[in-house]
């Protein structure tokens, strides 16, 4: 693959409902662009983007991926994401490297829950959008209803750059507004008369929204009433990069009708990397541009495992990042050698020497970085604003099926964790279970699966038991606790009186613990024992086992011996002072 400029590189994602037919999309625009031989079809299994085990089986998108495309001299960096909600954390990591946003919208059912969903994730990124109308050759297409979907649903100025010939079984193909040129399955040629006149009425309400992004152009279209093709182009340009307006555009993916004009808009209309909203800087109000001279600035996006290591998969945001490179980790404050660096085009890894700023790279088995991370330089650190990723809301407790695999499962899970922050790991100290919390039931299933795989064990999964805690409901006074024993020298002796009270609920210490002490009844030395002694009577609970919080123990009086006192004896009397006062 040949070297691009900043200015050469568009970068954009394709998001939307799942099933809507995103990756078949991407199937298209790389075939037709040249990337491919054959026009895949993730239905049956033959494309591209879908290569992972776990999304051929369930004919989705699970993991962020990157696909590239060589188009009239420009590259484009493609970004599949997934559809399910489970998967979200992927999506995310897609929208923050993304200069643009394609959203799919079936023609047989419009605007969808997911839709809405997708278009909500993206609006905060504040970045151009696109809408592509697919599968307008299936049964029950229908464009106009679509569109209208649009307005109803989502929020923006929705203006067509093109109109459909046909639906469904009749459809054609589409005419582009642009160039006033129509496309079929065979290619791109003149109008057919019996839509000329309909074409030039869309036209003019494209122009029309073209000539209110530019001042100059307005007044020209005010004075002549028209623009040429290159002055609708730079209208259309400005306006879609400002966000006055979203282009909806219309095809098949199948069949690959009319993609080339999606290919074209890009080229001609998506920002370059330089033109996009600089990246934002962590705790700051300064932002980074897009330049290949400035400070490095790189962006950790997705971690992937693997049984050769880690592939981590960044994006240069500033600066240039080459092979056999000392960079420095900004959020972990720790080095890493950047040995070599490939350009991941789905599965197939592309050697590099240089990753210019707004393009995408590779690097392996880095020992010290994660997600989210920005990779930067010791003597110029920055951090790049964090991905947001969603909170995981499904916990389940787990447990090895096989026995003597706890640790191995343990290690498992950490490391499907590091690579995923939607995915997350802990031991409750109450119930003494691991619990594993996740986007949802198949997105947990995803990761037990790949975890079978990658380190040969297995989980079962379970309901988390309930953490419940005890309390007290009212005070007691003067409560003693004491513990004697003789039984031949030295002996055993501490005494304690206690008061106890209840507290508000939620205290985050669960023991207010108060001395009262005076005179010396139990010397200092021995106090910290009688708390110990109370906390672990708390830990063991009174009723049912669970631990005792929101409560206030005053110690203030005692007993003490000489000879046979002791941490252990006064730890075991503030112990027994506790539970007597419980009862």
């Amino acid at each position: 693959m040949r070297e691009y400029q900043t200015e050469q590189i568009r970068n954009f994602s394709v998001i939307g409902h799942p099933g809507a037919g995103k990756s078949q999309l991407i199937e298209a625009l790389l075939h037709k662009a040249g990337a491919t031989d054959r026009l895949g079809q993730v239905d049956a299994g033959t494309g591209v983007t879908d290569y992972d085990v776990d999304e051929r089986d369930r004919h989705t998108t699970i993991d962020v991926k990157l696909l590239i495309a060589e188009y009239q001299d420009t590259k484009l960096n493609i970004i599949d994401t997934p559809g399910y909600e489970d998967f979200y954390g992927d999506l995310e990591s897609g929208l923050s490297v993304s200069d643009t946003f394609v959203t799919v919208v079936d023609a047989t059912a419009g605007v969808e829950g997911g839709t809405e969903k997708v278009w909500s994730a993206a609006g905060k990124y504040e970045n151009p959008r696109l809408i592509f109308i697919s599968k307008m050759d299936k049964e029950n297409a229908n464009f106009q209803e679509a569109f209208d979907s649009l307005a109803e649903n989502l929020e923006g100025r929705f203006v067509s750059l093109q109109i459909p010939m046909g639906a469904a079984s009749s459809f054609e193909g589409v005419i582009d507004l642009i160039r006033m040129q129509a496309a079929t399955q065979n290619g791109t040629g003149d109008i057919p008369a019996e839509f000329q006149a309909e074409a030039e009425e869309a036209r003019e309400q494209l122009i029309e929204a073209a000539a209110e992004a530019d001042d100059a152009l307005i007044e020209k279209y005010f004075e002549e009433g028209t623009l040429s093709d290159e002055e609708l182009v730079s209208g259309l340009k400005t306006g879609f990069q400002a966000g006055l307006f979203v282009p909806v555009m219309a095809g098949s993916s199948v069949t690959g009708t009319a993609i080339e004009f999606l290919l074209n808009f890009a080229v001609e209309c998506f920002p370059a990397p330089n033109e996009a909203k600089p990246a934002s800087i962590m705790d700051s109000e300064e932002t980074l541009p897009a330049d290949p001279d400035g400070p490095l600035a790189a962006l950790i996006f997705k971690t992937m495992g693997s049984q050769f290591g880690n592939m981590t998969l960044f994006r240069v945001f500033s600066g240039t990042l080459t092979t056999d490179f000392q960079v420095y980790n900004a959020n972990r404050r720790q080095s890493e050698r950047i040995a070599k660096i490939s350009m991941m085009n789905g599965e197939q890894q592309i050697d590099a020497l240089r990753v210019v700023a707004g393009d995408f790279g590779m690097v392996a088995k880095l020992s010290n970085s994660g997600t989210s991370d920005t990779l930067c330089l010791q003597e110029h650190p920055v951090q790049l604003s964090p991905i947001d990723f969603p909170k995981p809301v499904i916990p389940f407790s787990a447990k090895p099926k096989r026995e003597g695999d706890d640790e191995k499962i343990i290690s498992a899970f950490a490391r499907m964790s590091e690579e995923d922050p939607t995915f997350l790991v802990e031991r409750d100290t109450r119930t003494k279970e691991v619990i594993i919390t996740g986007m949802g039931e198949m997105h947990v299933n995803v990761i037990l699966q790949r975890i079978a795989r990658r380190f040969n064990a297995e989980a079962e999964l379970g309901t988390p038991r309930v953490s419940y805690l005890e309390t007290i409901r009212r005070s007691v006074q003067g409560v003693q606790g004491r513990y004697k024993r003789q039984s031949g020298g030295r002996g055993q002796f501490g005494e304690v009186w206690i008061h106890m009270d209840p507290l508000p609920r939620g205290q985050e210490d669960p023991l207010e613990f108060v001395n009262k002490v005076v005179g010396g009844s139990i010397p200092r030395n021995y106090i910290p024992a009688v708390e110990k002694g109370i906390r672990g009577a708390m830990e063991e609970g009174v009723l049912a086992g669970c631990p005792v919080v929101d409560v206030r123990v005053t110690l203030y009086d005692g007993k003490h011996h000489p000879v046979d006192s002791s941490d252990l004896a006064f730890n075991i009397a503030g112990s027994q002072a506790f539970k007597a006062a419980s009862e």
